[in-house]
């Protein structure tokens, strides 16, 4: 393709390895987070960031929805158990992912001592907002 019909490129380059990729605060006092640079890259588009167990979770997390479009995650170790607002509850796996519609709410209430995934969200800014179990 002649460089004359290339599409604008929005954004840059990210590259982040286990030790360029900063710690960064997070949801859960269970996991320790690491920035992997899409958020700044993307112009805010995109967010994506590895959360690693500490120790496994205690107690669940409570009954919430995340202000985006929409969560990805992909287990790279260990597992997590979560249910939704439809009644359905999985166990996600090593090696499984799992898409979570913006503003769907679900619980986190197990997971592995070595649990360690990958999260993208889009838009990059996500907020949590608690909420009631649904009925």
């Amino acid at each position: 393709m002649p460089d004359s019909a290339k599409a604008p490129t929005k954004g840059r380059i990210a590259h982040a390895t286990r030790e360029s990729a900063p710690p960064v605060e997070g949801r859960r006092d269970f996991f320790r987070y690491r920035d992997l640079g899409v958020m700044e890259a993307s112009g805010g588009a995109l967010r994506a960031q590895t959360m690693t167990a500490i120790r496994g979770m205690t107690e669940p997390t409570g009954w919430h929805y995340h202000e985006c479009e929409g969560q990805f995650v992909y287990v790279l170790k260990g597992w997590v158990d979560l249910e939704f607002e439809t009644g359905e509850q999985l166990r996600i796996k090593e090696g499984e992912s799992l898409y979570i519609p913006g503003g769907m709410k679900h619980n986190e209430y197990g997971t592995s001592e070595d649990l360690d995934i990958l999260e993208l969200s889009t838009p990059g800014k996500m907020g949590t907002v608690v909420c009631d179990p649904p009925n």
